[in-house]
C-alpha cells in the first residue's frame, strides 16, 4: 500500500500560479507511473498530466498543455504539478494518483490503470 498526500492547493487570481505537490509514504512509489486528474463541480473526474516511472515522458491534456508542468523527485518520492497562467476553468479538486507498471516509460492517462490516489486539494479560480 502507499499512501498520497497532495498539499499545495488554495485560492489564486487568474493569471496566477499554483504548485501541487504529492508526497508518498513508500519508496516503492518510484517503480510507478504517476498522474495528477482533477474533478469540478458538477462533473467527471479528468486527465490532466501524466509521467511515466523513469520521469522521462509526460503528457497532458489539451486544456492545460503549455501552461502545467508535471515532474517527479524520486530522491524525495513526490510528484508535483506547476501551474501556471491559471484561468477559472481550471477550478477543481487535483489528485495525485500512482500505478504500477512494469515499462519503466509507460505513460497512463486512464484513471482506472491507476492502483493509488490522494485525497485531493482544491484549487479555485474566481472568474
Amino acid at each position: 500500500q502507499v499512501q498520497l498526500v497532495e498539499s499545495g492547493g488554495g485560492l489564486v487570481q487568474a493569471g496566477g500560479s499554483l504548485r501541487l505537490s504529492c508526497a508518498a509514504s513508500r519508496r516503492t512509489f518510484i517503480t510507478y507511473a504517476v498522474g495528477w486528474f482533477r474533478q469540478a463541480p458538477g462533473k467527471e473526474r479528468e486527465f490532466v498530466a501524466a509521467m511515466s516511472q523513469s520521469g522521462t515522458r509526460a503528457s497532458y491534456a489539451d486544456s492545460v498543455k503549455g501552461r502545467f508542468t508535471i515532474s517527479r523527485d524520486n530522491d524525495k518520492i513526490s510528484v508535483h504539478l506547476q501551474m501556471n497562467a491559471l484561468k477559472p476553468e481550471d477550478t477543481a479538486v487535483y489528485y495525485c494518483a500512482a500505478g504500477q507498471t512494469w515499462y519503466t516509460d509507460a505513460l497512463k492517462t486512464d484513471q482506472n490503470e491507476y492502483d493509488y490516489w490522494g485525497q485531493g486539494t482544491q484549487v479555485t479560480v474566481p472568474s
